[in-house]
């Protein structure tokens, strides 16, 4: 019971913080230095039950891009999208070949947070100076590609803000387009870093030690938080800066930092 309990509390953690911008593997890799250190696969496909209540709240967007390809519109977001997240590939083989993994210290995802949130700070004011545009660039669809390889070499950075900020510092200052593509781009990105994972249990012939009802239960509950959270998110920034999550970052970073001395 105590473990289905701790798995539940996981799914809700990066249910919650997977699409607003205060990191989810952050957190994740916090909440396991308590409650247990999950593997891999576990908390990638928890993510891609997150981005699975993306999938269902933008299915119609979705649909309509897929089934009228052959709109000029349809088209250039497409070919977009799918820059952005072949640069997020190349820099995530290249970040796996080089060895880079998550830190198991609370300390770098602490300074992650307090950097990330002054950055917040920033990127608000940078916006604010420039008119509302949502237009979607090959400039913006390159930054959103970096930025999401930002974002999974340094937890706690979060792939939300970084690609969302992205969107903003290049171009794309209205916040609902920016954050409506970074969410998208989120998609293909999240459920692939699962497959490649799953792909990475199966080679390792350790599919049997897997705790299958643990990350069937974290994908679930992380879904159906998921989809609660983009739904009031969505709305929040209609009439909201992102700037409640910066000082969110700063103070929770630092009584990290006083936490663990």
């Amino acid at each position: 019971m105590e473990n289905f309990l701790q798995v539940v509390l996981l799914g809700i953690i990066e249910g919650i913080t997977e699409f607003l911008p205060i990191s989810s593997t952050g957190h994740l890799l916090i909440a396991q230095h308590w409650l247990g250190r999950r593997s891999e696969l576990f908390t990638v496909a928890i993510q891609a039950g997150a981005i699975l209540a993306v999938v269902v709240i933008y299915w119609r967007r979705l649909w309509g891009m897929g089934m009228h390809f052959s709109r000029p519109e349809n088209r250039d977001y497409l070919y977009k999208l799918f820059v952005a997240f072949l640069i997020t590939v190349v820099g995530g083989l290249i970040a796996k070949l080089m060895g880079l993994e998550l830190p198991e210290t609370v300390a770098p995802v602490a300074w992650a947070l307090i950097i990330g949130g002054f950055a917040i700070f920033v990127v608000e004011w940078h916006a604010s100076r420039q008119p509302v545009n949502d237009t979607l660039t090959w400039n913006v669809a390159f930054w959103v590609g970096i930025g999401q390889i930002l974002a999974a070499v340094f937890p706690g950075t979060s792939r939300s803000a970084a690609t969302i900020f992205a969107a903003m510092l290049a171009g794309m200052t209205s916040r609902p387009a920016a954050t409506e593509f970074a969410f998208i781009v989120g998609i293909p990105t999240m459920f692939a870093a699962t497959a490649y994972e799953l792909m990475a249990v199966y080679h390792a012939g350790q599919v049997d030690q897997e705790p299958w009802f643990d990350l069937a239960v974290g994908f679930v509950v992380s879904a159906v938080v998921a989809f609660i959270a983009v739904k009031w998110l969505l709305v929040y920034i209609q009439s909201h800066r992102f700037t409640a999550f910066a000082w969110y970052r700063i103070v929770f970073g630092a009584l990290l930092l006083m936490a663990v001395g």
